[in-house]
């Protein structure tokens, strides 16, 4: 059994679920240990006791109520206090519900029946949580589209993600820098869903997956003879990005001679077709990515001066995982549930074995390591194998060194 620390004395758990069953069976497990109970048997009664001031720490709610679902419940919940700790219970076997809790704000789940283990391993996990959610205000998981989420519970991703926002509202050029694997890609989608484009098309091109010689093509597009095999005309992805956005994801990796074409594209705002003669006007957001390092970039003339500050109009930092190890544990969380949907089966619980392996990790690959970690603990479901893997993976990388940000500094671009 899960031993319950001293801080569980005068924690207070709100049971909302329609059986008195339930409610005898989760305080049997917990009696003794310090904790005080409340019950509901409804979602009204549930938002009742906590307007009436009856504000509990921690909540164990059933999904599925007599007068109203427990997503609805929840929402009207966190509505009275925004960090209140509100674990679902559910015996529903589509994840989907699962899923839209997490998006609602729960902090976890147990699926019906649960072992007393699980339980008293869910209320642990809240008593240690409490006092960090407090401080941050909760985690943000915020849905962009049915592939992409935002999720932050660390001061610096939050502070970035309001940055984000608000250099959207402009048509300036945006640069986002950061290791391989950090959340470019999630980033301009959030910067683009924020603007005023959100309404038309986010097309991302990958730099680093299109030979040289036809990168021109590629972005421009090209007439009819333009070279050898244009047989018809072809629009390029500047030109099918007119009033949205496109992303130049790896602009690092674009050839030098290239960058000054580009660099009079972001300059007039205008281009033609390979081997066409008509000007095309170019009515959209440019946002380029790159994982190099900036000062190192410059210096190497891998990536031109001019062109940096062109496209710097706004530099977004991604700091890598572990520099912000708060995000780690919300991260497995998002991506267990969201992963667990995707291979049609039922979420797991995270251990504190796994949780500490976690967070004592450096992930070098960030957040892509980090989501393929998760692939794995829903396919094997080994503990052993994955800490194993774990500790493997730690022994074998180099020391991680501080990310470096962006030479912002050099130069106020407006």
């Amino acid at each position: 059994m899960t031993p319950i620390p001293n801080a569980a004395l005068g924690t207070r758990i709100l049971i909302v679920d329609e059986e008195p069953a339930m409610f005898r069976y989760i305080s049997t497990i917990l009696e003794g240990k310090g904790f005080s109970f409340d019950h509901a048997t409804s979602g009204s009664h549930a938002v009742e006791l906590l307007n009436s001031g009856g504000m509990p720490d921690i909540v164990l709610m059933d999904i599925s109520l007599p007068d109203q679902d427990g997503i609805t419940t929840l929402r009207q919940m966190r509505e009275i206090n925004s960090t209140l700790l509100v674990v679902i219970l559910t015996n529903v076997s589509d994840t989907k519900f699962v899923v839209k809790a997490i998006k609602a704000g729960a902090y976890d789940y147990l699926t019906k029946p649960f072992a007393p283990e699980d339980l008293e391993r869910v209320v642990l996990d809240c008593i240690n949580t409490r006092p960090s959610r407090k401080a941050t205000s909760g985690t943000l998981i915020e849905e962009i589209d049915s592939d992409y989420c935002f999720v932050a519970a660390s001061l610096s991703m939050r502070k970035l993600r309001d940055r984000a926002v608000k250099v959207a509202a402009s048509n300036i050029p945006i640069l986002i820098t950061g290791e391989s694997g950090t959340g470019k890609e999630v980033m301009s989608r959030l910067v683009h869903k924020a603007s005023r484009r959100s309404e038309r098309i986010l097309l991302k091109v990958n730099c680093a997956a299109i030979p040289p010689d036809l990168l021109e093509s590629e972005l421009f597009g090209h007439d009819a003879g333009a070279f050898t095999g244009a047989y018809s005309t072809k629009p390029g992805k500047f030109e099918l990005a007119n009033k949205g956005t496109i992303l130049l994801d790896e602009i690092g990796e674009m050839p030098p001679a290239f960058q000054a074409k580009l660099l009079q594209v972001l300059q007039d705002h205008t281009f033609s077709r390979l081997g066409g003669q008509r000007t095309i006007k170019a009515d959209l957001r440019v946002i380029a990515a790159t994982n190099v390092n900036i000062v190192t970039a410059l210096a190497n003339k891998q990536l031109r001066e001019d062109l940096y500050f062109r496209l710097s109009g706004a530099t977004l930092h991604l700091p890598p995982l572990r520099e912000r190890k708060e995000d780690i544990v919300p991260l497995l969380k998002h991506y267990i549930t969201r992963r667990a949907e995707l291979f049609a089966c039922s979420p797991i619980m995270l251990t504190p074995r796994i949780v500490k392996a976690c967070m004592e990790y450096d992930w070098p690959g960030n957040v892509r390591e980090l989501c393929n970690f998760v692939d794995r603990v829903l396919v094997l479901n080994d503990e052993d194998a994955l800490l194993n893997d774990l500790q493997r993976s730690k022994v074998s990388t180099m020391p991680a060194t501080p990310s470096v940000p962006p030479m912002v500094a050099i130069r106020s671009v407006s």
